[in-house]
């Protein structure tokens, strides 16, 4: 999963210099990445901080220096940092492309707290300016609970256009004040290379890319999966909003291959000198694990799934239905999987032992949409009435297990087909009966081409409640089709109520669930 090691004299050649952000500032140089290392007199920390995998007592707090230094985190719950803790994290090596995490323990439930990180430089001499951020622990009891979610970030040759103010979504999500953001994959699109300009249809004018030398070309090597989650930090807006909002986050198919599975050789791609996912993969997951504020120790199997209680009122169940599955394919006779026996089961069990009162399923890929790859099936939906097959055998297991177990008010929540919609399930219209009806909310994308709507697959009953998409196929953020999702749970009632919003933060439709009991 590594590349050959860097001497210390080579230490930021590839994925490891970047453009600075100092101070929340934006510095744009000639290249993120290609070129060598200015020896400064004191180290820099060069694309912002954020934090995630938040829990009652603790938190993951991520930066990144341009040399080996010694991460340091200031913790208090003011901004005048008034009796800050210090807390001591990684020493940023070649090994992590220079990112490094701090791990912040002991702190109380539900309390917003202050950060400022340093990178203090092996000789302990000099360090850096301070970056600042903040986040809130999840809270005990019943508390009122605000989460947005989104995925797919700079697809389809859309990245950051200082023009139209760069990936302002973040920013209005920002304006939200959430207290909590569920990443629902798509994180970056190793395999979509940007070009400085993109003609758009009819008289839409020009869109014009930032471009660095990894969004140049399909990723393949570790330091170019690397850059393309540098390349969403060149965005302010992504910026303020990582240092203020805490993330889960998960990963899908673009942080290494448009709806790759394992085992899959890319014969018919030449533009990849590296055909074999089972080499591609681990070197994207590294560096999604590197980019991201995730707390490798709590995810299960070390992998990507794993959940998170946020109080009385709210778990959240954070899916991979990327790395187990089975290849993609027409045939549907045969049962298929998404999740794999081992988190399926996991899932179905965590849902069961939890007292929370909503269970939210943050999955990467949506249940009733039928995603095609081309002849052969992508997601869950395998566009044929009847009885479920294929991959959507294994979600029927599922379904039916955490009816027969009375588990109720779980949630769905999802990105992918770049667009919003509201999708009620219910046994009284599908072919398959042996489940209680639920919501799947889809939201996204965040910053790149809009698509939509898809077919809906009879199978289980899907009821499409209300769908926001553009008639032009692709169509550029410009044309406003991007969204994010938001909960707002009541933490007397435990009412959720759901807002599908615009890229301004819009409401488009909204709807209130109130809990069923057990």
């Amino acid at each position: 999963m590594t590349e050959s090691t860097h001497s210390r004299r080579t230490l930021f050649k590839a994925g490891f210099a970047a453009s600075a952000v100092v101070g929340g500032a934006l510095l744009l140089p000639e290249s993120v990445s290609a070129a060598p290392l200015v020896r400064r007199a004191r180290p820099v920390l060069t694309h912002g901080v954020a934090s995630g995998d938040v829990t009652t007592g603790s938190g993951i707090i991520w930066s990144r220096a341009d040399r080996p230094a010694r991460l340091i985190a200031e913790i208090a719950r003011d901004e005048s940092f008034r009796h800050a803790r210090r807390v001591t994290g990684d020493i940023t090596t070649p090994d992590t492309g220079g990112t490094g995490k701090v791990r912040v323990a002991g702190l109380q439930p539900g309390t917003e707290y202050h950060y400022r990180v340093t990178a203090v430089d092996l000789d302990g001499r000099t360090s850096s300016e301070p970056v600042a951020g903040r986040f809130s622990t999840a809270p005990v009891g019943r508390h009122d609970t605000r989460i947005l979610w989104s995925g797919d970030v700079a697809g389809q040759n859309y990245g950051i256009n200082p023009a139209f103010g760069g990936m302002t979504i973040f920013s209005a999500m920002a304006d939200r004040r959430p207290d909590l953001f569920l990443h629902s994959g798509d994180t970056v699109y190793a395999d979509g290379p940007l070009t400085e300009t993109v003609t758009l249809p009819g008289d839409g004018g020009t869109w014009h890319n930032i471009v660095t030398p990894e969004k140049a070309k399909v990723a393949e090597t570790l330091d170019e999966y690397r850059g393309q989650h540098s390349y969403n930090r060149l965005d302010k807006n992504f910026l303020r909003f990582a240092a203020q909002v805490p993330s889960y986050v998960q990963w899908d198919d673009h942080e290494v291959l448009n709806n790759w599975y394992p085992g899959e050789v890319l014969n018919d791609r030449p533009e990849y000198t590296e055909k074999r996912l089972d080499v591609l993969a681990p070197r994207a997951y590294q560096a999604f694990h590197e980019w991201h504020p995730i707390d490798s120790r709590r995810a299960v199997d070390g992998r990507v799934y794993r959940s998170f209680r946020y109080g009385s009122r709210v778990e959240v169940f954070v899916l991979d239905m990327r790395t187990y599955r089975n290849a993609n394919t027409a045939d549907q006779t045969k049962p298929g999987y998404i999740l794999g026996d081992k988190q399926a089961r996991w899932l179905a069990d965590a849902l069961d032992r939890s007292t929370a009162t909503w269970k939210i399923v943050q999955a990467d890929m949506p249940i009733g949409l039928v995603v095609p790859d081309g002849t052969a099936i992508e997601a869950v939906a395998n566009n044929r009435p009847g009885a479920p097959g294929g991959r959507e055998t294994e979600l029927a297991w599922v379904l039916r297990e955490i009816s027969r177990r009375r588990v109720r008010n779980v949630v769905w929540l999802t990105a992918d087909v770049h667009y919003s919609a509201a999708h009620h399930y219910s046994p009284d219209r599908a072919a398959f009966k042996y489940f209680d009806p639920f919501w799947e909310f889809v939201s996204g994308p965040l910053n790149a081409g809009a698509f939509g709507p898809s077919a809906l697959d009879p199978t289980f009953g899907p009821e499409a409640v209300f769908v926001h998409a553009p008639t032009t196929q692709n169509s550029s953020p410009a044309q406003g089709f991007q969204h994010f999702g938001e909960l707002n749970v009541d933490g007397g009632s435990g009412d959720l109520r759901v807002d599908l919003r615009d890229a301004e933060g819009k409401s488009l439709w909204s709807k209130t669930l109130h809990p069923q009991g057990r």
